[in-house]
């Protein structure tokens, strides 16, 4: 890979770590599902407007809409807004990798390897270290919503692979088009009129920027340059960069927002970042496209 070309890879592994640091400010500032509609309305428009439909059957744009913008940010701005710390919630969403293992399996009949199957013990008994822990407070429940948002990525990444092949620019934007009207409904159930209203009537520049960076850096242009490589390269040799995503997670979130990491914390995710190295280095050149990252 070209010197340039990993220079993308890595700017976006950047702005994908950096993008967990951003939304817990953001659900810190806002209602957390208003903020995630929030975030895919400025997403969807105005590129709707400049962006041809997707060459994708409706029902899997509205499906992969549902799980990658209402159910996987619901899941994680609740979790974040509830105290999942930044770079943690990086750390913990990635076994979505194997969570799509899991719904492949079922739905697309597709057999993991032994290497894929040892990856995910590995990374899921991470977890259990990062749940045994936390079980012992009252911080348990965030860590579950984490959870219930990768299992959500999973299924968007199946949803992507039922479709085939995509653009994958136009298929995110229409996809995350279907996403602010079901969030603001849940918003207006779950957190209330009244708090969107204080919300809406305090909204200001800087919760704007933050808006607009979840919305631009973090889900069009790293979508747009990560489908690029997936183009230009094979996904074997792609698809490792995102084992840097929760290190640039956890180190904004130490940087940005002082968080610290306890040690049982630590050793799982060691344990889950090991588990996405066996699966990922051991993979054949055959991969699963995935959806855009966080």
């Amino acid at each position: 890979m070209p010197i340039r070309h990993i220079a993308l890879a890595l700017m976006v592994v950047a702005i994908w770590g950096f993008n967990f640091v951003v939304i817990k400010l953001s659900v810190d500032a806002l209602p957390p599902l208003l903020a995630a509609a929030l975030r895919f309305l400025l997403a969807a428009i105005p590129a709707v407007l400049l962006i041809k439909p997707p060459n994708a059957p409706w029902p899997y744009v509205v499906g992969f809409g549902l799980a990658f913008g209402v159910a996987l940010y619901g899941f994680l701005n609740l979790a974040m807004a509830w105290g999942m710390p930044a770079g943690l919630a990086s750390l913990v969403l990635q076994v979505q990798a194997f969570f799509t293992m899991g719904l492949a399996f079922l739905i697309l009949g597709e057999r993991p390897g032994r290497f894929q199957i040892i990856g995910a013990v590995i990374a899921f008994s991470g977890i259990a270290v990062i749940a045994a822990d936390r079980l012992g407070g009252a911080s348990w429940l965030p860590l579950v919503m984490t959870l219930l948002a990768a299992f959500s990525w999973g299924l968007a990444n199946v949803i992507t692979k039922k479709v085939g092949k995509v653009n994958a620019l136009s298929y995110t934007v229409w996809g995350v088009l279907v996403a602010p009207i079901p969030l603001l409904c849940l918003s207006f159930l779950i957190e209330g009129p009244a708090a969107i209203g204080t919300a809406i009537s305090q909204f200001d520049w800087s919760d704007a920027t933050l808006i607009a960076f979840l919305a631009y850096p973090a889900t069009l242009l790293g979508a747009s340059i990560w489908s690029w490589l997936l183009g230009q390269h094979p996904a074997s040799v792609v698809a490792p960069f995102t084992l840097l995503v929760p290190i640039t997670g956890i180190i904004s979130g130490y940087l940005v927002l002082g968080e610290q990491i306890k040690p049982p914390e630590i050793v799982g995710g060691l344990l889950v970042l090991s588990g996405l190295m066996v699966t990922l280095l051991r993979a054949k050149a055959r991969h699963m496209p995935l959806a855009p990252g966080a």
